[in-house]
């Protein structure tokens, strides 16, 4: 099969759309996993009976199963017990939940790394619970991870694919569509990773930035 340029520009708009898709699942489920995550972290560390135990079993079982496992169950498994929403927010909701298991064992990462004297400083001067954490805390163990939560959001993006399986038309199963209506693989599947590489390859430059300015010295 030989490569016809009429045909990769004639169906570059319609991969554009599935890019802004893809984009969009990738920021709102970031979103999710940053915020979710960090909860669950909190909480984990706070060692409240059972609910720590609870949040641990969480992490472990969803970093312990498949995402496509978790995107199907969602998707097809919940409307049978009235829980159902569009493809697009299921998807979303899936992948964002998927790797706040992610982001929570690298929030913990970071607030174990916050020096000991830290929190008997703040003891000392009897500041309150919330203050502690807001203000002294999480300012520290959120600066020291960034790098990785950046690392996260890039695999995101790239793992939102998998989505395609649930039927959210994103970049892939744009160009699957395209494929298979015109029995045309190479130009569409070639495009469609050039296009992932065209956004992941920027950002995983930002994200080595990141790293270099903050990266706590030693």
């Amino acid at each position: 099969m030989i490569w016809d340029n009429k045909f990769a520009i004639s169906i570059l708009p319609e991969l554009l759309r599935g890019l802004w898709v893809t984009v969009q699942v990738t920021l709102a489920g970031t979103v999710i996993a940053l915020v979710l995550g960090l909860l669950v972290a909190v909480l984990r560390f706070s060692r409240i009976p059972v609910l720590s135990h609870l949040l641990g079993f969480y992490v472990q079982f969803v970093r312990g199963t498949p995402l496509l496992i978790q995107a199907y169950c969602a998707f097809f498994i919940l409307p049978m017990y009235g829980v159902s929403f569009s493809p697009l927010a299921t998807g979303i909701v899936v992948i964002g939940i998927n790797y706040s298991a992610y982001t929570a064992e690298v929030y913990r990462a970071g607030i174990d790394d916050v020096p000991r004297g830290q929190w008997e400083a703040a003891t000392a001067l009897n500041l309150p619970v919330g203050s502690t954490w807001t203000r002294i805390v999480l300012p520290q163990a959120v600066r020291s991870v960034i790098p990785v939560l950046g690392n996260y959001l890039i695999q995101m993006f790239k793992d939102s694919a998998v989505l395609s399986a649930i039927t959210v038309f994103e970049l892939l199963a744009h160009a699957q569509a395209i494929g298979s209506s015109n029995f045309r693989y190479l130009e569409p599947l070639t495009i469609a990773g050039l296009l992932f590489l065209l956004v992941s390859y920027p950002a995983s430059q930002i994200v080595r930035r990141l790293e270099r300015r903050f990266a706590p010295s030693r």
